[in-house]
């Protein structure tokens, strides 16, 4: 996977957790705001119901109490008996009793407390009636509001469930020293507190109610933005690998019209990428790791668009420098490579694919570890690739013997682990046996003639010539026969008329023979003489009257020689020498 790719999905992730944040927090909040809100409500109805009870009393208090009659809930309050007239008798005989504010609220709060479960009181420090003893918390708040003059609230636990507790000082005024003169109370004196507890319960059920809807819209919005995350990094995936994927056909394309620039090379990428990537299965890597390997393998050779043609298709040995210059291919494909983005994580890679685990390889002469893991691989897998196709001096390994000589560079120059793994691998790899460096179509003879062609003439030189005798009788070539032409007194003719009429004549009569010969097979040797190579026997008797017209008023005159091949045990063209001395 590219380095964009994988940059795409730690971008996702990375808006996934922050999404996820987002939305817990969200949802978070909105449930504490609910309870807290809970809170609020407790305790506007809190202040609501001591307002409701203070605004009573002050109604009581503003008619100095009011008489009721006697009952069992009524009776006559014991500790008002130093109040005149506490108790009266109505002119029909009826028994009433006084009830100052205090009683009256008192009442009344337990009637509220029974119906709706709030429970109200009425207290003091100093005490007239025990009943308006005040618990802990009210005697804690008492002390409090004496001083502050304000409210109190906290929540607590009555009872084993949980209220919203609130008190507010209560203050005397000119109507209640009726009751309280005597106990040294002036106006203006907080001489208690009216206190209400709210329970909690119905309000955290509102609380959990609405928690539970904010809940489940918000999981909705989380999965809906799961969702669009999930399509846009789909989306972006699919954008970003049709940008590489066309990328890559422009690269692969110039990697193939590279290709096409040699016989051999044609293919050779694809192969090394498949022999690497059975290696690296064997060897038990990841698939993303073998997907960067095949990339790899796809684009080592890329820095040969800088290598010389000269250079590059030169079918024989390389000269010192012209190995230093090849060598720089891959150079130049990191430096290719690493300034694409999507190429980075490969080009390291490229780089030291010709690396020795010896440390005899380059372009750095790393050793063992210090070679890349991948870059090993691909060694192997290129060295295979040499071994099992037919190159100009030197004709295919089997799979087998390709095998066996990996083992035998195993430790040198290469690392016996991947060695170990290309030996399962690859045994059983079926390798064309029609790849070659040797010219097939005409085109391709045309390009290799470059290095083999006779710049006099225009045929075939002597190097090629030995070719063909060596790598005779294989899927290239197959002849059979040999004329060799000789042209006697060609040096009085250039004396006499030039050097440079004598190369015209030469290419002229060259051209004569290339009309006459069934094959293209024609060699020029030794300066002026010629050989003519056929897959049929073919002797110029019936045509040496054609090459001697060629020939008329020059003083040159012609002899040649045929020779079977096979009969003649004709190898190389030592053994043709040998056979022209006779």
């Amino acid at each position: 996977m590219s380095s964009r790719v994988k940059f795409l999905n730690k971008i996702t992730y990375i808006v996934v957790f922050v999404w996820t944040f987002i939305m817990f927090v969200a949802g978070f909040v909105l449930v504490y705001k609910n309870y807290e809100y809970a809170n609020v409500l407790a305790k506007h109805e809190a202040v609501v119901s001591v307002k409701k009870d203070l605004a009573y009393r002050s109604w009581v208090a503003s008619h100095g109490g009011v008489y009721v009659p006697i009952t069992e809930k009524t009776p006559p309050n014991p500790y008002l008996s130093h109040i005149p007239n506490r108790d009266v008798n109505t002119s029909d005989n009826q028994q009433l009793t006084l009830m100052n504010p205090a009683y009256t609220l008192s009442q009344m709060m337990q009637d509220y407390s029974q119906l709706y479960g709030t429970k109200g009181h009425i207290t003091s420090s100093i005490l007239m009636n025990p009943k308006n003893k005040p618990d802990e918390w009210e005697a804690e708040q008492l002390n409090i509001i004496e001083k502050t003059k304000k409210p109190s609230y906290k929540k607590a636990v009555i009872e084993g469930k949980e209220f919203f507790r609130y008190i507010s000082p209560l203050q005397t005024k000119e109507s209640c020293l009726k009751c309280h003169a005597f106990q040294g109370y002036k106006v203006g004196d907080i001489r208690g507190g009216v206190s209400v507890s709210i329970p909690m319960q119905k309000y955290y059920e509102e609380a959990y109610s609405l928690s539970s809807i904010n809940v489940l819209i918000i999981f909705l919005i989380y999965l809906l933005g799961l969702f669009l995350i999930s399509y846009g990094r789909k989306k972006a995936k699919e954008i970003l690998k049709n940008k590489i994927k066309d990328y890559e056909q422009h690269i692969f394309s110039l990697v193939n019209i590279i290709e096409k620039r040699d016989s051999y090379t044609a293919g050779h990428t694809q192969r090394v990428a498949n022999y690497s990537t059975a290696i690296a299965k064997e060897m038990g890597f990841k698939e993303d790791v073998i997907d960067d390997l095949y990339r790899a393998c796809m684009l080592h050779d890329i820095g040969k668009i800088s290598t010389p043609d000269s250079i590059l298709l030169k079918p024989g040995s390389l000269t010192s420098l012209e190995y230093e210059i090849i060598k720089e291919h891959v150079v130049v494909s990191y430096e290719l490579l690493s300034k694409v983005d999507i190429y980075k994580n490969i080009a390291e890679i490229v780089r030291h694919h010709h690396e020795h685990y010896n440390g005899a390889g380059y372009p750095n002469g790393l050793k063992g570890s210090e070679i890349p893991i991948l870059s090993q691989i691909m060694t192997v897998a290129d060295a295979f690739d040499a071994m099992t196709t037919n190159r100009i001096y030197k004709s295919r390994k089997s799979v087998k013997d390709a095998i066996v000589e990996l083992n035998d560079l195993s430790q040198k120059q290469f690392n016996p682990k991947i060695v170990k793994a290309a030996s399962k691998a690859l045994k059983n790899i079926k390798v064309e046996t029609t790849i070659t460096q040797r010219p097939k179509t005409k085109i391709e003879k045309e390009r290799f003639s470059y290095f083999y062609r006779d710049q006099v003439c225009g045929v075939y030189n002597t190097s090629y010539l030995e070719l063909v005798l060596t790598y005779n009788h294989t899927d290239e070539f197959d002849v059979k026969c040999i004329n060799v032409i000789n042209l006697h007194n060609f040096n009085q003719y250039n004396q006499q008329n030039s050097w440079t009429k004598g190369d015209r004549l030469l290419k002229k009569f060259a051209q004569r023979l290339l009309k006459i010969n069934t094959s293209d097979f024609v060699f020029r040797i030794h300066g002026d003489d010629f050989v003519i190579i056929n897959k049929t026997h073919f002797t110029l008797d019936d045509k040496l009257s054609s090459l001697e017209e060629i020939l008329e008023d020059t003083g040159i005159y012609i002899t040649y020689k045929h020779f079977d091949i096979e009969e003649d045990d004709i190898k190389n063209t030592n053994d043709l020498e040998k056979l022209l001395q006779v």
